[in-house]
């Protein structure tokens, strides 16, 4: 199972991660880690990054998820995903950008049953004010109306919303409840 935090700046998904991470021993790769030096520097100066920015980044988080795949093991993502064509890049790699630009966008992927979209979700408010406090990241609280602008809420992947005005830990049981009740459902 590969389960991929999602959610708009400020959001949580870096430390929901880590809990989640602890309390289920599995890998945890943080999308921030994979982005090129170019695009931190953009962010740090309060530019909002472009899709042609976030491309290298995505297909480097493909990559990530493939080798988890092929090797079986679990593992965790944390990366904004906030627009469905970064959903199926992470999902597809540079496949997803071919049946994007065709004239027929009927032609949408639908996540393998192995990859699942944890997304957290909150208002802008809550949100503005967690980027406040925050100290030393270089995403900065003004971009966080971009962020809002991209984000298209993911409807048609395997997806589990999470409230962010709930705890940390009732949301991570809410997490390890979907896994008992998968494991269940694939039993023979």
């Amino acid at each position: 199972m590969i389960y991929v935090i999602m959610g708009v700046s400020g959001c949580g998904k870096s430390t929901f991660g880590a809990l989640l991470s602890e309390k289920l021993g599995w890998p945890l790769h943080e999308g921030d880690n994979f982005h090129p030096q170019e695009n931190i520097d953009k962010m740090a100066r309060g530019e909002p990054l472009t899709d042609q920015d976030r491309l290298p980044w995505l297909l480097k988080l493909h990559e990530v998820i493939e080798r988890e795949r092929s090797s079986g093991c679990d593992a965790l993502v944390v990366c904004s995903a906030l627009k469905r064509l970064y959903r199926q890049i992470l999902l597809f790699g540079s496949k997803a950008l071919t049946s994007s630009s065709s004239p027929d966008k009927e032609i949408l992927h639908t996540a393998p049953p192995d990859i699942f979209f944890l997304f957290l979700h909150g208002d802008y408010d809550l949100i503005y004010q967690r980027l406040l406090a925050r100290m030393g990241h270089y995403m900065k609280a003004d971009l966080l109306r971009s962020q809002f602008e991209a984000l298209e809420p993911p409807m048609e992947e395997n997806v589990l919303t999470l409230d962010i005005r709930k705890s940390i830990s009732d949301m991570a049981l809410e997490v390890e409840n979907h896994i008992k009740s998968l494991k269940s459902s694939t039993k023979p």
